[in-house]
This record gives C-alpha cells, sequence and structure tokens, in this order.
C-alpha cells in the first residue's frame, strides 16, 4: 500500500537555464531593485546579477509569450499561449500574483503594455481578430474591447504624453487609437509619399505626438498624429525587433546583432555591434533592448541575455546562455562531478556546472544531437545524432575521440555499462548496438529483439544484461555483449538493475494514469537510495512518485514550469538535484531535492518558499484509499439537478410551436378566470440535500427555503411571507451580516442568484450570466458589500461578485468534486475557503482570477471530505466538519489538530462570538468553547424532549443535523427530514415546521368535511396535516413501502392508501390504524377511489392499466376493468356510483361500468352532461384547453374542479399551477399561472368548501396551500398572471399602425456590414461650453467666430473657401429635409431654451435654428437613427445620445449640440 501515497519528499526549483528570444520581442527589463526580468518556457524569472541568484514565478500554465513592466518598475505582467489564456500581474520582489485577468482572450496573449501611471493595462490576443483589450487591472475588469487588425500586431504601447492614446503596430499597419467611454477607435497611420508601405515591428512614443516605429528593412519611420513625417534609412541592416525609451533617449536593437543609442530627438549618439565582440558570432539577432542609465540590456533570437556597461561597450558581459530554438533531447549527467551535458536540434552540446549554475563549455557539432551519456569514469561523452550516427567526445576539451555511423535512422538511447567496458546504442531501426570501448568503439553485439523504435535502456549491475523499451509499449531482456534475446523469467530473477529510466516494468506501473495514452511519459529515472521516482511528461509536468510503484495510478506530487513536453530527466550523480528538460521549450530547469527529513524543517523555515513556488500537487488520480463516503453524502454527490427542459427554454420552445398559435388565434377563447389563487402557507424545509440555510432575520423571524420559494416565517403567529422569485429549485441561502438581506441560489440553465429583503420580500439585485446548472453556495462578506457562489458545473466555479451593482469581480474553476461550502473571511474581503469532496481551498482574490492553495494536512493525513466551515476569531484561523465526524482546525493553510466531534459527518456548524456549535449526521448538537478544546453541552433532538406547543410530530430520534443557526436565546436546527426545530438553550424542543423527506410526493387527499387533508409519499411515510391556521402535521404513520395515492372515504372515517409494491390499504382516518389490506397487482397502485354517497365501492387503479373495484362492506374485489393500453393516471366517480371515467398515460379516455367494470363508449356531448362526483380528469373536450402549446415537452399532470364547477385548478411538469374557466373548450386556453413548485406539480385538490388549493410537488417534497380568492378581492401581487401560452392577439388586437411597426424588421439589409468606420471625439478634447453671450454671438450652421484654444476637430463640415484649392473640393451638407416619424417616437426635442429644435432623418442628427431656420448635422452614424434623447441634468446640457440600426450593436453616440456637432 506504500505505493498509494505520494511521496514525502519534494522538489524545489533552483536555476533555470535559458531565456525566451525566439519569436518574442521587448521581453527583458531592469526592475527597481536593479534585478533582471524575463521569462522562459513558462516561468517569470527575476534574476540578480549581484547575488547571482534567480526567483521564479511560477502561476502561468503555459508558454509566456509577452511581458510589461509597470511604470514603477516592481510589478510584472506577463500573458500566456493556450486554449484559454490569461495575463497575471505579480510583485518582482515577493513572485507573488497581484491579479489575473481573463475571460475574453482565445488563443494568446501577442503583448502588454501598462499605461503611464500603470493604472490600466493594454493586451493583443492572437485570435483571427487580434483583439485589443484595456484593463483595469487591479479589479480585473476590462474597460474596453475591440477587434485590433486583421493581421499580426507586434507591438503596442500607451501614449506617455497624451492620455487615451495608444499606437498599435504590425503587419503592413501601424494604428494610432484613442479610447472615450469604454470604445476604443483606431486611425491607420498614413505612410503617404514619405515612406514604403512595410510591417512596423516596434514602436515608442515621444512628445508633441510624436511616435518612432522600427520598420522591418531596418529603418526608423517618425511619426507625427498619424501621418508620418520623416523616415531615418538605414538605422539598421535589418528589420529593428525592439525599441526602448528611457530619460536619455532610446535604445533599438535589430536582426543585424547592433544596438544603437539615439538621443531624445532621434539623433545617433553610437552603435554597438555584437558580432564583432569577444562573445559574438556571426548571425547574432537582437530581440530585446533596455537601456537604465549606463547599462543595456540585450536579448538575442539564440538564448542569451547580454549585459553591456556604456562606457565599456566593447566588452558585453554574457549573464545568461541557453540553447537555440529547436527541440531539446539530450541530457546527461557526471557520474562524479556536479555537471549536466545536453545537446539540441541547435547542433550544440553543452555542459552545465550545477553548482555555479553556468555554462561552462560548448562545442558545436555537424547534425542535431538526440541523446548523451557519460562514462562510468566521467572521460567520454557519447552522443546519439539525427541522421544515425554517433560521436564520442573527451569531456575535458570537447575533442572527437570516434564518429561512427552504422544506422539511417536516428539514435535515440545510448548508454554505458556499469563497468564501462561497454555503449549501447539504441536507435530508431529498433535495433541495439553494442561497442566495445576499449576497442575503439568496435562493434561487438547486435539485440534486434524490437519490433519499434527503441525509447529506453537500462544495463544490469554486472553489465551482463540489457533491458530495453520500444514505442510499442514491449519491454525486451538481453544478455550481454552477443546480444541474445533472454526470455526465460527465471533467469532474469534475481538480476539488479545499476538505473532505472525505463517507463515500463512492474516497478513503475504506477506512473501510468488509470486511463492513457501508452506514449506519453517521455522520462523516468529512479533514484534508489531515496524511493523516489522522477518522471517527464507531455504535458509540461515533472512528477515525484514513490519507488518502486507498482499499482497503476499511483500518488505523486507535480511540479510545473515547463511549458510543453518535456522530454527529459535525471537525478544528479549524488542525488541532490533533478534536472530537467523542455522539448519545444529547449530550457534546462534544475531542481533542488529536499528529502523528507529536511523537509519537516523547511515547512518551519518557510511555508513560502517551500510550498508555493513549486505549485505542488497532490495527484489528480482517483483517491482509492479514501476511506468509504457516507451513504448519506454519497446521495448527495449524485443529484445532477439536471433538467431536460429548464424555464428558461420555454420562450423559444413557444416560438417553435407558431403555426399551432397562428391556427388557435382565429378562434375565440374562453377568457381566464375571475377568481385568484395565493399561496398561504407551505409545509416543508429542504434539508436533504442542503445545509446551513436556515437563520434568524434581524425581527427574529425565520428565513428558509423549500421548493422554489424563499420563506420568512413567524413563529410567534405561525404564518409565512414568502419570495416568488425565482422559478426552480432554490438550493442554497445565506444571510446578510446585519440579517436583513437573503442570498438565494436556484437551478437553472443560466442560473441566478437572487438577493432579497426579508421585510418587504423585495427583490434588490439578481445575478446571472456565470453559473451553469445551478448554485451550490453562497455566502456575503462581513461588510455585505460582496458576495460568493459556487456553481454546479463541471468545475464547480466560484465567483465573487459586487452584488449591488451586479458586477462580476472575479472567477475561478473550483474543483472537479462538488465544493459543499464557501465562506468569506469576515476580517479580509478578498480571502475565502471553499470545502468540499476531498477538498479544502484557501483563495485569495487576484483582480479578475483567485488564487487558491489547498489546505496543508501534514505528511501522514488525507485529505478528507469537509462538509461545513466557518471562520474563527482570528484571520487566520479557520476550522472545518469532515465526513468522518472530525472538526479539523486550521492556521493559514495548515492544518494544526483535529477534534472528534460527532459520531458521523459533521453537517453544520456556526461560530459565536465565544465558542461554536456543530450539528452531525448523530442528531446531536453540541455547544463548543473557542478553542474546541472542550464541549460544554450536548443536545440530543428526541422526540421525548419535544415542548409542547410543537407544530407537529418528531418522525424518528436523533435525525441528521443539515443546519445550526443561532439568535433569540436559541438554537436553530434543521433536519435531513425536512423539520426545523428550535432548542431552548435550556433543553426544550419546539418543532415548528416539517414536510415529507427526500422522495417525490404524489399522493394527495382532502377530508370531504373537515379542514385536514391527506399526503403519502415515496419517504415511506402517511401524513395527515391540519389546514386550519394550526398548520401543522396532525399524524404520520411510517409504511413498508412508499405510496403514490390515498383517498378518504365519503364519511370520513376510513383513508384507502396505495402502494408502490401493488397493495393498498384501509386505515381508520384519526388513529392511522390497518383495518384491511390487499395485494393483487405487482405494479404501483396509481389511484384510488371511494365512490359517492355510502362509500360502497373502492375503485383501485394500478400502473400495469387495470382497475379493480373492490366491495368495501365485503371487502372482496368484484370487478376488473380492462381495455386501458397504458398506466392509469386519474379516475373519477359519477354522482350515482356507476360509472367510472378512466385517464391513461396514453391519453386515452375510457368509461367503465361499476360494479362489474364493463367499458362503455359514450360520446363527448354525453360526458359533459353526465352529474360526476369529482372531476380530476385532464382529457376529453371539456379539458382541451389546459393543454399548453408545447404540450409535447411538459404533461399536465394532476387537475380538480371546484365544487361550484366554475374554476379547474391544474398542475403540470413545468411547476405551474393553473386556473381555468370550466369546461375549457377549445385549444390553448387562458389562464392565470403560479409559480412556487420547483419542478412537476404532481397533485392538486381543493378542500371540501373550495376556501383552499392544495398542491404537493413531486421531488421538492412540499405541500403548498393556496388561498382561493373571488373576483373583486384582489390587490396586485406577485405572480398572478394573466396570460396565457398565446399574446394579446385577439384581444381587440392592436391598431394597425402599432401592428406594421411591430412587423419592421431592421436586420434586412444588403449593405449590413459597417461601410464607413466610426469616430467619436473623445471628452477631453472635446470644446469646453461656450458661454451664453458666445452662444448668441454664434449664427446657427456657421463656424463659431470665436476660436476657442483647441484647433476644431475635423469632424466639422466647412466650406473650404480661400484654402489652397484641392483637386477635388469637398461636398458639405447644407440641408436635410425629412424627419423620421414612420417608426419612432419621442424623437424631437428643444434645446437651448427654445431657441434649437433637434431630432433626426436617416443617418443624420440635424440641430435646426428656429431664428434662422439654418440647420448643423452630427453625421458619425453609418446606418439608420432609430431614436434620441436629451440628457436633462443641469451639469450636462445639450449633451444627447443617438442610437442607430446595425448588425452588431447599437452604438450610442454622446453629441455636443451647441459647439457646432461634435
Amino acid at each position: 500500500m506504500a505505493d498509494r501515497n505520494a511521496p514525502n519528499c519534494h522538489l524545489r526549483l533552483e536555476w533555470v537555464y535559458g531565456y525566451r528570444g525566439h519569436q518574442c520581442r521587448n521581453n527583458l527589463y531592469y526592475t527597481a531593485a536593479k534585478e533582471i526580468v524575463y521569462f522562459v518556457a513558462g516561468v517569470g524569472v527575476v534574476y540578480s546579477p549581484r547575488e547571482h541568484r534567480q526567483k521564479f514565478y511560477l502561476g502561468h500554465q503555459d508558454d509566456i509569450i509577452s511581458l510589461a513592466l509597470h511604470p514603477e518598475r516592481v510589478l510584472v505582467a506577463t500573458g500566456q499561449v493556450g486554449k484559454e489564456p490569461y495575463i497575471c500581474v505579480w510583485d518582482s520582489y515577493t513572485v507573488q500574483t497581484i491579479s489575473i485577468l481573463k475571460d475574453v482572450h482565445t488563443h494568446g496573449i501577442a503583448c502588454l503594455a501598462f499605461d503611464l501611471d500603470g493604472q490600466r493595462l493594454v493586451s493583443v490576443g492572437l485570435d483571427s481578430k487580434n483583439t485589443i483589450c484595456v484593463w483595469d487591472w487591479r479589479k480585473g475588469k476590462m474597460l474596453s474591447m475591440a477587434p485590433g487588425h486583421t493581421d499580426r500586431i507586434f507591438d503596442i504601447s500607451w501614449d506617455l504624453y497624451q492620455p487615451n492614446k495608444l499606437v498599435s503596430c504590425g503587419v503592413k499597419h501601424i494604428k494610432f487609437w484613442s479610447l472615450c467611454g469604454n470604445s476604443l477607435t483606431p486611425k491607420r497611420g498614413v505612410f503617404g509619399k514619405t515612406g514604403d508601405l512595410q510591417t512596423i515591428l516596434c514602436l515608442a512614443c515621444a512628445r508633441d505626438e510624436v511616435t518612432h516605429s522600427g520598420a522591418l528593412n531596418g529603418d526608423i519611420y517618425v511619426w507625427k498624429g498619424i501621418n508620418l513625417i520623416r523616415t531615418i534609412q538605414g538605422a539598421h541592416a535589418a528589420g529593428i525587433f525592439s525599441m526602448n525609451a528611457c530619460e536619455e533617449g532610446f535604445a533599438t536593437g535589430g536582426r543585424d546583432g547592433c544596438v544603437r543609442l539615439w538621443d531624445l530627438n532621434f539623433k545617433p549618439i553610437t552603435v554597438i555591434d555584437l558580432r564583432e565582440t569577444d562573445q559574438g558570432y556571426k548571425g547574432l539577432s537582437v530581440r530585446s533592448v533596455c537601456w537604465r542609465g549606463d547599462h543595456i540590456l540585450v536579448g538575442t533570437q539564440d538564448s542569451e541575455i547580454f549585459e553591456i556597461v556604456v562606457h565599456e561597450r566593447n566588452k558585453p558581459f554574457l549573464i545568461m546562455q541557453g540553447h537555440c530554438e529547436g527541440e531539446l533531447w539530450a541530457l546527461a549527467v557526471h557520474p562524479t562531478k556536479p555537471l549536466a551535458m545536453t545537446g539540441s536540434d541547435d547542433r550544440s552540446v553543452r555542459i552545465w556546472s550545477l553548482i555555479d549554475h553556468a555554462l561552462i563549455a560548448r562545442c558545436n557539432m555537424e547534425e542535431p544531437i538526440r541523446c548523451a551519456a557519460v562514462s562510468t569514469d566521467g572521460i567520454h561523452l557519447a552522443l546519439g545524432m539525427k541522421d544515425g550516427s554517433f560521436t564520442v567526445l573527451r569531456v575535458r576539451d570537447m575533442t572527437e575521440v570516434v564518429h561512427i555511423k552504422d544506422r539511417k535512422e536516428a539514435i535515440h538511447e545510448l548508454k554505458y555499462s556499469p563497468d564501462g567496458t561497454f555503449l549501447a546504442v539504441g536507435s530508431n531501426d529498433s535495433s541495439v548496438d553494442i561497442y566495445g570501448v576499449v576497442q575503439r568503439y568496435k562493434k561487438v553485439g547486435e539485440c534486434v529483439g524490437s519490433v519499434s523504435f527503441i525509447t529506453h535502456m537500462d544495463w544490469s549491475s554486472d553489465s551482463k544484461y540489457l533491458q530495453t523499451n520500444d514505442g510499442s509499449a514491449k519491454r525486451l531482456f538481453y544478455k550481454m555483449p552477443s546480444g541474445k534475446e533472454v526470455t526465460n523469467k527465471e533467469e532474469l530473477k534475481g538480476v539488479q538493475w545499476a538505473s532505472w529510466t525505463c517507463v515500463y516494468g512492474l516497478e513503475v506501473n504506477g506512473i501510468w494514469p488509470k486511463y492513457s495514452d501508452i506514449n506519453d511519459i517521455n522520462s523516468v529515472d529512479g533514484n534508489f537510495n531515496g524511493q523516489v521516482l522522477v518522471t517527464a511528461d507531455d504535458y509540461g509536468i515533472v512528477k515525484l512518485f514513490r519507488y518502486p510503484c507498482l499499482r497503476k495510478g499511483a500518488k505523486f506530487k507535480k511540479y510545473l514550469g515547463h511549458s510543453a513536453h518535456v522530454t527529459n530527466v535525471r537525478w544528479s550523480h549524488d542525488h541532490q538535484w533533478v534536472v530537467s528538460i523542455g522539448g519545444a521549450d529547449h530550457s534546462v530547469f534544475q531542481w533542488k531535492f529536499i528529502p523528507e527529513r529536511k523537509l519537516k524543517d523547511a515547512i518551519h523555515i518557510a511555508p513560502q518558499e517551500s510550498l508555493v513556488d513549486s505549485n505542488s500537487d497532490e495527484s489528480d488520480s482517483d483517491q482509492s484509499d479514501v476511506p468509504e463516503l457516507d451513504s448519506e453524502i454519497e446521495q448527495e454527490t449524485q443529484i445532477t439537478y439536471r433538467r431536460q427542459v429548464y424555464k428558461e427554454d420555454l420562450p423559444q420552445l413557444k416560438e417553435q410551436c407558431k403555426e399551432k398559435r397562428k391556427s388557435a388565434a382565429s378562434k375565440r377563447r374562453e377568457r381566464a378566470p375571475g377568481n385568484s389563487i395565493r399561496l398561504h402557507f407551505v409545509h416543508g424545509y429542504r434539508g436533504y440535500d442542503c445545509r446551513s440555510n436556515l437563520f434568524y432575520t434581524q425581527t427574529g423571524e425565520i428565513v428558509y427555503h423549500v421548493a422554489a420559494v424563499g420563506v420568512v416565517y413567524n413563529r410567534q403567529q405561525n404564518t409565512q411571507r414568502f419570495y416568488l422569485g425565482h422559478d426552480d429549485d432554490i438550493l442554497c441561502l445565506a444571510i446578510h451580516p446585519l440579517k436583513d438581506y437573503v442570498a438565494t441560489g436556484q437551478v437553472g440553465r443560466d442560473s441566478s442568484i437572487h438577493i432579497w429583503d426579508t421585510e418587504t420580500i423585495k427583490p434588490l439585485s439578481v445575478l446571472k450570466g456565470y453559473h451553469q446548472y445551478g448554485v451550490c453556495a453562497v455566502d456575503f462578506s462581513a461588510d455585505g458589500k460582496r458576495l460568493a457562489s459556487v456553481g454546479i458545473d463541471d468545475n464547480h466555479t466560484i465567483v465573487l461578485w459586487d452584488w449591488k451593482k451586479g458586477e462580476k469581480l472575479s472567477a475561478v474553476r473550483g474543483s472537479k468534486d462538488k465544493i459543499f461550502v464557501v465562506k468569506m473571511n469576515p476580517y479580509m474581503p478578498d480571502k475565502l475557503i471553499t470545502a468540499g469532496i476531498k477538498h479544502m481551498k484557501f483563495w485569495r482574490r487576484a483582480g479578475g482570477g483567485l488564487i487558491g492553495r489547498k489546505g496543508c494536512i501534514g505528511a501522514m493525513a488525507r485529505t478528507d471530505t469537509m462538509m461545513c466551515a466557518v471562520y474563527g476569531w482570528t484571520e487566520e484561523m479557520a476550522f472545518s466538519g469532515t465526513s468522518t465526524g472530525d472538526v479539523c482546525i486550521w492556521r493559514d493553510l495548515f492544518l494544526i489538530k483535529t477534534v472528534k466531534a460527532h459520531d458521523g459527518p459533521v453537517f453544520s456548524m456556526h461560530a459565536l462570538e465565544k465558542g461554536f456549535v456543530t450539528g452531525g449526521k448523530d442528531g446531536v448538537v453540541a455547544l463548543w468553547d473557542d478553542t474546541f478544546e472542550r464541549c460544554l453541552k450536548t443536545y440530543a433532538i428526541k422526540r421525548a424532549a419535544l415542548a409542547p406547543g410543537s407544530k407537529g410530530l418528531l418522525l424518528e430520534d436523533n435525525p441528521s443535523i443539515r443546519a445550526i443557526s443561532l439568535g433569540h436565546g436559541h438554537i436553530l436546527v434543521g433536519t435531513k427530514n425536512g423539520e426545523i426545530l428550535e432548542v431552548d438553550k435550556s433543553g426544550p424542543i419546539t418543532l415548528l415546521v416539517q414536510g415529507h423527506m427526500e422522495g417525490e410526493v404524489w399522493g394527495l387527499a382532502t377530508h370531504p368535511h373537515l379542514p385536514i387533508c391527506a399526503t403519502v409519499s415515496d419517504d415511506k411515510t402517511l401524513r395527515i396535516w391540519d389546514l386550519s391556521p394550526s398548520h401543522c402535521m396532525l399524524a404520520v404513520r411510517k409504511l413498508k413501502k412508499g405510496g403514490r395515492c390515498c383517498c378518504f372515504s365519503p364519511d370520513g372515517k376510513a383513508l384507502a392508501v396505495g402502494l408502490n409494491d401493488g397493495s393498498f390499504l384501509m386505515v381508520n382516518a384519526d388513529t392511522l390504524e390497518d383495518l384491511v389490506s390487499f395485494h393483487h397487482r405487482k405494479d404501483v397502485i396509481s389511484e384510488i377511489r371511494f365512490s359517492p354517497g355510502a362509500g360502497k365501492y373502492l375503485a383501485v387503479a394500478s400502473c400495469d392499466s387495470f382497475v379493480d373495484i373492490y366491495n368495501v362492506m365485503s371487502s372482496k374485489r368484484v370487478g376488473i376493468c380492462k381495455g386501458a393500453s397504458s398506466y392509469v393516471s386519474h379516475m373519477d366517480w359519477d354522482i350515482r356510483g356507476k360509472l367510472l371515467q378512466v385517464n391513461t398515460g396514453a391519453k386515452e379516455q375510457l368509461f367503465f361500468e361499476a360494479p362489474r367494470g364493463k367499458r362503455q363508449t359514450i360520446p363527448n356531448l354525453e360526458v359533459e352532461k353526465i352529474g360526476w362526483a369529482s372531476w380530476t380528469s385532464v382529457l376529453g373536450s371539456c379539458c382541451e384547453g389546459i393543454w399548453p402549446i408545447i404540450g409535447e415537452v411538459t404533461d399536465v399532470t394532476a387537475s380538480c374542479l371546484t365544487s361550484d364547477s366554475k374554476v379547474l385548478a391544474t398542475g403540470d411538469d413545468f411547476g405551474f399551477v393553473k386556473l381555468f374557466r370550466f369546461p375549457a373548450k377549445g385549444k390553448f386556453g387562458k389562464f392565470k399561472k403560479y409559480v412556487a413548485h420547483s419542478t412537476h406539480v404532481t397533485n392538486v385538490r381543493w378542500t371540501h368548501e373550495d376556501s383552499l388549493l392544495v398542491t404537493v410537488g413531486g421531488a421538492d417534497t412540499s405541500l403548498m396551500l393556496w388561498t382561493y380568492e373571488m373576483e373583486g378581492h384582489r390587490e396586485s401581487r406577485q405572480c398572478d398572471s394573466e396570460e396565457s401560452d398565446l399574446d394579446s392577439e385577439e384581444d381587440g388586437g392592436y391598431d394597425s399602425d402599432v401592428t406594421r411597426e411591430n412587423e419592421i424588421n431592421y436586420t434586412i439589409k444588403a449593405l449590413s456590414t459597417n461601410i464607413r468606420p466610426m469616430f467619436g471625439i473623445k471628452p477631453h478634447l472635446q470644446q469646453k461650453e461656450p458661454s451664453l453671450d458666445e452662444r448668441q454671438g454664434v449664427v446657427r450652421g456657421s463656424r463659431p467666430p470665436v476660436s476657442r484654444a483647441l484647433p476644431q476637430p475635423e469632424k466639422l463640415q466647412t466650406n473650404n473657401v480661400g484654402k489652397k484649392k484641392r483637386p477635388i473640393e469637398d461636398l458639405v451638407l447644407e440641408l436635410v429635409f425629412g424627419y423620421r416619424g414612420k417608426d419612432c417616437r419621442n424623437n424631437v426635442h428643444y434645446l437651448n431654451d427654445g431657441a434649437d429644435i433637434i431630432y433626426h432623418t436617416a443617418s443624420v442628427g440635424i440641430l435646426y435654428n428656429v431664428a434662422t431656420g439654418s440647420q448643423s448635422f452630427y453625421q458619425e452614424h453609418n446606418d439608420d437613427i432609430l431614436c434620441l434623447t436629451v440628457n436633462q441634468h443641469p451639469k450636462f446640457t445639450n449633451l444627447v445620445a443617438t442610437g442607430q440600426e446595425t448588425q452588431q450593436i447599437c452604438q450610442l453616440q454622446l453629441l455636443l449640440s451647441t459647439c457646432g456637432m461634435q
């Protein structure tokens, strides 16, 4: 079993060799602390040249490709590639994340730039539109977004001298952007005659609207405004990749290997040619420059970083080197020294010192290198090449010993034997050649057992055997040196292997996930002494396993950093370090190995260092070693809450039924009934799958939820008030710290969270758009301004909201497994915890993201399933209750200790000022002191402790406790059985509310002359409820099986109950004791009815399509009704007790004669004339109108007619209760509908005098009472809608004009694309308001004579008289005839106290001067304007907004009407 746990040792990233120079630019800077920041693979590196030390930022999970430095030079922003790439803003000093920006870009983030004061960040995506996005990065909020260009954008920069201006450049373009409001508007740079149109690679902004840019041909283009004013030709001999501005001037670096320095006016100062220096070489290409004071940093294409001191510019200092572009596969470690050798497709072999963290030797070969090995004495280095040859070099001076080519395909693996006599060379030709070292590498043997390329090899310690792995996942053994295959397993029994680098074999079975492709682990290396194994895989992950690990899916610790595949991994000779190399990122990572004993010290020294840096994680394999889940939790995790059809789908479904609607609309239909119902009382509380959903409000009322209803219960008056804003199951509830507002989250396709006031029962805010399927946990922050929520989508997304604004602040994927609870830190609003299945995580907000860290449980313990959590008396203390009955005590993210609190899971927990209260499955409430040292008092929930004033009966002793809350001297307890109890501190218990337990409720019957009803449910109970104002459960009886129907006898003394196993019983209606029982059928009894009058017969319908008729007195079956083709769903007697009406699941309406059961055929007209004792049928012409348009999707499950036969109440699968006039003839009748039940309403019944309607919900387990209100008794109230599934077309319909306008479709345009680009003027550039007297002096329609500081914006169309003649005279709009009145309203307004009139026509806004009759125009729209409004606020006089029609979105343009039309 040992190998099923992750090893207790640990790796910490110590050094990364390399720098990402290829395909990236401008990614190398000095920080304020004079450290150097850059990136390689998926790691941000901060290197201190003084201390020769590196720090790492590990917040990305794929290649980083862009980097920007904040103007204060401490914070860094980095962007990555990937399907859902994100930007991290992090601190270069602590290497901690400050903010995460996500959910906007796709593919990757190509460039980043901070603005002058560092408040905003701009990013450019790699998507097809190269989207540009501006962020308020601290909040993680996107301010603006626009498509950037059709081709790649290479650089973007804020204009540091003009606010809200940006410049971007790329393939054959440069664009000048202005940000106004939330819109980014571009203008393309005009190259004109001054320079050729070409690709611009980099740019830097200067004063006075001047922009310098570096072009692909080596010229520098200088722009003023949007026009090219001059070029500096031949600044570099080839493309200029990088340009950096500083106080002294500008530095540029190009593909020609030169760095040039320029002064502030871009006059050349000096040039540094790196190719000519000692470290230089032909083909050196500069990708990044950074000039600060007298130091210049240069990053090259081939992964080097140079530092140049200006006054010794011919002696650049090489501070970092790495492999150049090309895959890196070869890795070997020296047998006796701390050296690592690597070889790559860049044809170089390099030797690195693991102690000095430096490159100490480099040699270029003729061919790309694919593998390497060092001889046992450390003298020879063998390199396998891609062309099938191998070369042996001397390590000390890199001179060649021998070069041999025996194969055509690449050599992928070679190894020296432990005794140093042989070299085994494995090639992609599927064979291994054995060479004798001392015979100058003469071939002495060949192994040919494999059918695929050779991937890994190991020698035995005595050098007599070789084992190989190949591409077909075979493991083979050979005798050495002859190369004869060994097939006899006995021979290999005692063999000791000198090394273990094979990926197949019993000893390493556990490295493979349970269901995995066979070749995604590239490399393995075993450390026999430490009993650990390190692996490298295709997902960029380095993992530590125990060695040996025999069973598939073993646990591991994982380390991120490499971006793509990790090709090789090896232990150093003394097992102090692990070296791993990345294929595509061609970087070398050196990890420090921290063995178990050191780990204990490390934790105490710096938890930060040892635990966060390596991003280590438990395995993702299935945890079969976790204790079995408790049955209740198991059940709960299996509930999906997914619906076939959500209420949100209804409008669409109705749309699809348009044809039906049209035909129905022509017919005259009955109007909706005048009477109405109002929700009066709900029996039930959702405890079976929810926790901590029960609270006292400010006024001492109790708030909880059941079905789709939020309930506020007044325990003094025994009355309830209802929040009916939800339309599906509510799954969670949290109360505001002031105990006046409540947040509830529901199930739904795009599920919503409602925040509502418990006093007024009015919604304050509804949050949606981020949770799919449902919301399972919510919590308010201590200041009540924020709300955290968790969804039930596959990732259990966690969202942090500013709920008053309805704004999402941050979001993150929570966990694959279910999360049960989210709690916000009462002291730090940016921190929260989540707890769930094998999950306890501590989160902190970082901009638009949340950073989560798993709770550290120490070496031996396992993460248990957490059911509840609370914060304690300081910000770092947290407490969680587990599924095994323990309470875990946490400080920061460390588990300090556990306390046994309950038998079975701890479901609920509540923190008090001094101490805690917990509740568990064992039915015990426990009070604890503030450190969980001692339990002060326990209360067992037992029948014996029930106080006399209770509103019902406790179903069983010690029910599972799901919610606990304190207040008003009492403890409030919610149980799994749907009861709410109030425990007095002195001991007595009062039952306040109860309902059915988990399981569907179908059976419902009202008493013939008393205000009581009976229900029977799949929870195997039969219950009698009091419907008078005392609203309580009068009696309950447990049944052997669940039941689906029940019925009182006409005298009310007996109650018949049909059960799910085909039996039924009759019980005494008062005592619920058995009178008689029968078992004649195998299938569920679906409906049961006494005949009217004396109740002589009992009809019993079953799901095997028969109705049995029994004589009640003789207790004998006297008849069987046959002929139904499906299960029987509804049944009614006529008044004489001679005829039965039956509905079946196949929508048949059948009639049988009683008591024999002979089938009758009765025409529709006759059916209506028959007097029925009850009507619960849903079929036939009398109820044709109750079926909705979308009848295929939903069923009408139940109906019941009032005793005066005027109103039919129905319940359907959507949870609607509807009232129709009876008879409801004609299709799609009008109705009033009410939502309170969440899913299907299974049964509806009127009480004997029609004063109440009683309804039961299937899965929501609730029993609802509705008061019936006569016409005239109506205030306006929620959800009394008189709508039908058809709209009001035939109620007098519309006026013809209105109808016509309603049918206009604005999208059918041949020219639905934008013909001309849009421009708008940013507010700060708009001219100041003229004073009154200036206004008087202005002649409308001409230019104002008084010049006001700024030049006229080019918007104003003026007559160009007196200007230099242009070849073509401009056209100027002078007069527009027309006004759009045909389909617009309220679009004419006075301005300037009646001096002007503003209106619109076509795409023009028109300002008409009454005195002069002249017009001025706003012409920035490019399609018909459809609406116009004037800002009435005194601060914004003459501000107008107009909206146009466009295919994308209506663009609102703000226009100032006085200063010309801007």
